[in-house]
């Protein structure tokens, strides 16, 4: 298949989550062998088609899968050109609220499943970057990594975490040809989403689902959120040759959400 990733290998944690989904389909698309990492076949979108993508049963929190998932890839393809480290969970509580086992979930999915499954990527990554190539591992920022949306303790310093960690990573393994970089992207229609519409935690806030869209999308400058496409196509550019020069920065994408000051949304 003709493609900017054409003969590439890439893996997709969170591979059938809303997002990660998108992210298969568009690496596909553009010519990629795709690897969906994730707990279950059906994801969180139960009802919808599965992609095309080939399915790799992977906890990101547990050691074993991991190596399990990573040593399969090897086994099948040879090589890993690119590793999306998607998979992620939010609980939307403050440090006062959260138990000890919910802030520890919330880093062993966010923080320690992008260290683990990067750590036994990092061989097959090499291999791939020594055939005159650069590798490319994306992170899942966010933009709560920068500020702070109320409620939501853990999450933001998780994803602190990781926008420190893809530095880190991009530092030490850019000189072996593998570029690091991370999506940081604010309100995406997704599952998560649409349960904070329908009034999940602090989404509620006794509205309906219709004015808390329309109050979304009006806080954001382009008057809109964003879809799993939008993030897919950046993902597809940051796993192409075309960003060999691209590492080691946090890639915001909120639709300017992040650009106003506060006063500027009156």
């Amino acid at each position: 298949m003709n493609g900017n990733l054409a003969g590439k290998v890439a893996l997709v944690t969170g591979g059938r989550g809303g997002i990660g989904r998108a992210i298969g389909a568009r690496l596909s698309k553009e010519g990629a062998t795709v690897y969906a990492g994730d707990l279950t076949q059906s994801g969180s979108l139960r009802d919808r088609e599965v992609s095309g993508a080939n399915f790799v049963q992977l906890d990101v929190t547990s050691e074993n899968d991991v190596s399990n998932a990573i040593a399969y890839i090897g086994r099948e393809s040879g090589k890993l050109d690119i590793l999306v480290n998607a998979a992620g969970i939010e609980i939307e509580k403050t440090i006062e609220h959260i138990s000890l086992s919910e802030w520890n979930r919330c880093f062993a999915v966010n923080v320690t499943g992008t260290f683990l499954t990067s750590k036994y990527a990092l061989p097959l990554l090499r291999k791939a970057a020594g055939q005159g190539q650069t590798a490319s591992i994306i992170n899942f920022g966010s933009y709560d990594g920068f500020l702070a949306d109320p409620g939501l303790a853990a999450y933001c310093a998780s994803k602190g975490a990781v926008h420190a960690l893809t530095r880190a990573m991009a530092c030490d393994h850019g000189p072996e040809g593998i570029r690091v970089n991370a999506i940081c992207p604010g309100y995406i229609d997704t599952p998560m989403l649409q349960a904070f519409f329908a009034g999940a935690g602090s989404g509620g806030g006794g509205g309906t689902v219709e004015t808390l869209r329309d109050a979304v999308r009006n806080v954001h400058p382009i008057r809109n959120y964003g879809t799993p496409d939008d993030v897919a196509n950046l993902v597809n550019w940051l796993a192409s040759d075309e960003a060999r020069y691209a590492s080691g920065q946090l890639w915001v994408l909120d639709g300017g959400l992040t650009a106003q000051v506060q006063q500027m949304r009156l």
